[in-house]
């Protein structure tokens, strides 16, 4: 576990329905959704010299997460920007910054799964911490977990929502066997994502990832994507089965907290020569020059 505690997180403030409270007062309520039901949606996002990596991107999908749960209202995004703004000049914040965006459905008038319980509308959270990038640079191990991703007609993974229990086991999974990260495969046997990123394959020189059928529509596996295009490197989405991942060349997972690590071992198979592979590095490169060029300015 390469996350542990940062003594600079002692002192932060935490926006919790505008107010900015000490991170020792920071709660919400029992009757609220998201103790009640984990019935809220959430957004990470990445604080890059002063500039939020994709923030549009990430409230539109927040946005779109709180559209399918049926929430009837909803912040807008200048309202949201304006507190994450708030939030990080409060706590004079300007670099190597996670930020956990938080829409819960609000508080119930009293305990029970119906939304019509909820009468005080929706309630944002921002918890901006000092944390670098969660995953090793020198390559992860994951184990295949017995869990499956869900289909769409069962929970649809576009629905970025907070009841993260199907992760939080197949991460069990993947502790109890020694392993960084769990892979999850859809109800059809093919590779969905891990119980944290998505994935990538690369073979034969050419990038290869999994639909999103059973995993979320990442923003940073979409940059990837766009990484490719950009730069002539051969790509494809489509259904990819565990033993292509065994026998890839390099394989690679993405995502916000992590950002590009390589994985170089799968269910004890060792993945090209074990070490991060020269695509991987590459898109690496090019999706840090992203960060550093790119970015939505929030401090003022």
């Amino acid at each position: 576990m390469k996350q542990s505690f940062n003594p600079l997180n002692q002192e932060i403030l935490v926006s919790i329905g505008g107010d900015l409270l000490p991170r020792a007062e920071a709660k919400v309520s029992v009757f609220d959704s998201l103790v009640q039901g984990g019935d809220g949606c959430w957004e990470g996002l990445r604080l890059y010299k002063g500039r939020i990596f994709k923030l549009s991107e990430h409230l539109e999908r927040l946005r779109h997460s709180a559209l399918a749960m049926g929430f009837d209202s909803i912040p807008s995004a200048e309202a949201m920007r304006a507190e994450i703004q708030r939030t990080l000049e409060a706590n004079h914040m300007s670099d190597g910054v996670h930020i956990r965006l938080t829409l819960s459905r609000g508080i119930k008038i009293t305990s029970g799964m119906d939304p019509r319980l909820n009468q005080e509308g929706p309630l944002l959270i921002v918890l901006a911490e000092h944390k670098t990038p969660v995953y090793s640079k020198g390559g992860l191990t994951l184990s295949t977990s017995s869990l499956r991703r869900f289909p769409p007609d069962c929970l649809d993974p576009k629905i970025h929502h907070n009841n993260l229990l199907q992760s939080i086991m197949a991460k069990i999974e993947a502790n109890a066997s020694g392993a960084d990260d769990a892979i999850l495969l859809d109800m059809s046997g093919f590779v969905a994502e891990t119980n944290a990123t998505n994935l990538f394959l690369v073979a034969d020189n050419q990038v290869h990832t999994p639909r999103t059928v059973a995993c979320p529509e990442g923003i940073t596996r979409a940059t990837v994507l766009e990484l490719c295009q950009t730069h002539q490197i051969p790509f494809q989405v489509r259904d990819i089965s565990l033993a292509e991942f065994h026998r890839g060349d390099e394989v690679f997972c993405t995502g916000t907290m992590g950002e590009i690590a390589a994985v170089t071992i799968i269910d004890g198979r060792q993945i090209g020569n074990g070490e991060v592979g020269p695509l991987t590095r590459q898109m690496a490169d090019l999706y840090e020059t992203c960060t550093r060029e790119g970015g939505e300015p929030v401090l003022s």
